[in-house]
């Protein structure tokens, strides 16, 4: 399971970073190093990951900061703070952002390990427990991820690929906000202007698709990307 996982690493330390990478690495777990909270947050919104490691004090952007800004487009995946401090308010402050696990410096890289390794394990479990079918209720329509059909009564509607895509992520953030960037990397790989038109036309597509159902908005967040709202 381990060299199927790919964790992202954010450690502003080089050495400690190095070394961390190099230890998780030698754990079969694939490791990426950013040495900085806003590289992090990029490398992520382009790239899979499975788990994030994130060290709290970062130049240009702060773990916590990162947390946040990961949970609005991955509501699930395992974050573990690594900090210098023990202060029990960032410790309440990182639980609150969503985190899964807290250690404080310095620690032992068999204890992170250990940390790792439990974390996956509840994960794995709840996924399999909840037997994930790909299969999402968007107000009075299904809408079949796998098959790329969208279902409201006895209508059936064949999404394109990029539709599809669109959607699924939309749908996993239904309620909240789709930032704009991360959708164009995820499914247009680049997020230049030419995408960004792109994307606009299928975001109407969708929104004459979800039509029929009056309680279903897609809305544009100014500057931030794009919003699934469902009463």
């Amino acid at each position: 399971m381990n060299s199927k996982v790919r964790i992202l690493l954010a450690e502003d330390d080089p050495n400690l970073g190095t070394l961390l990478q190099e230890y998780l690495e030698a754990k079969e777990f694939e490791t990426v190093l950013c040495t900085d909270g806003d590289k992090a947050f990029k490398t992520f919104s382009k790239q899979q990951f499975d788990f994030v490691i994130l060290d709290v004090m970062m130049p240009v952007k702060d773990g916590f900061t990162v947390a946040k800004e990961i949970r609005t487009i991955n509501k699930k995946i395992p974050i573990v703070f690594l900090t210098a401090k023990s202060m029990k308010e960032d410790t309440l402050k990182g639980f609150n952002i969503g985190a899964d696990d807290y250690i404080t410096k310095p620690f032992s890289m068999e204890e992170l390990l250990v940390r790792v390794n439990a974390i996956l394990r509840r994960t794995d479990q709840a996924q399999m427990e909840s037997e994930e079918k790909h299969v999402f209720e968007i107000g009075d329509f299904a809408f079949d991820y796998d098959r790329q059909i969208l279902k409201h009564g006895k209508n059936e509607t064949k999404l394109t690929t990029k539709e599809n895509e669109l959607l699924y992520l939309l749908t996993l953030n239904k309620n909240g906000v789709l930032e704009r960037n991360y959708a164009l990397n995820a499914i247009w790989g680049d997020d230049n202007y030419f995408n960004g038109r792109s994307m606009d036309v299928y975001i109407a597509k969708l929104r004459k698709h979800l039509r029929p159902d009056s309680t279903i908005e897609i809305i544009n967040i100014h500057g931030k990307g794009f919003k699934l709202l469902v009463d």
